[in-house]
């Protein structure tokens, strides 16, 4: 006869049978959830919801005009027009970059929001026929 497996504190039940016995994951799933605004029905401001895409696209407009000021430097400054030729179409192309990726965030948050509308709906639908 096999005698089952002791767990490490001594006892003489087995590490599956009390996981089961003591096990809260719903509890804990719940609460350290890194997105909180699906369990909590609290509606949010325009700023808290698009205020990531607006940080990005101010901050790829300033590197973007920053080129173009340092690209222009190349046409007027005799000294040092190597330097100026090289980082200023850089700095336009990650001001760019970055004004790009902010736009196009916009339009995925505004997707994503009412993606999240509708799904609270139709869960509000579901408890309402379902829940009588």
């Amino acid at each position: 006869m096999e005698m089952p497996p002791k767990s490490p504190d001594g006892s003489e039940k087995s590490p599956q049978s009390k996981e089961l016995v003591t096990s809260n994951t719903g509890s804990t799933l719940c609460m350290s959830s890194r997105s909180e605004s699906v369990w909590t029905s609290a509606p949010r401001s325009k700023w808290d919801i698009y205020h990531k895409p607006i940080i990005v696209v101010s901050v790829g407009v300033a590197i973007f005009l920053f080129g173009t000021v340092i690209t222009s430097l190349s046409c007027f400054l005799t000294k040092n027009t190597n330097v100026y030729k090289m980082s200023g179409p850089a700095f336009l192309s990650l001001g760019l970059m970055l004004l790009v990726c902010g736009l196009v965030w916009i339009p995925i948050i505004r997707k994503k929001q009412k993606q999240r509308q509708k799904s609270h709906f139709l869960q509000s639908l579901k408890s309402f026929f379902f829940n009588r």
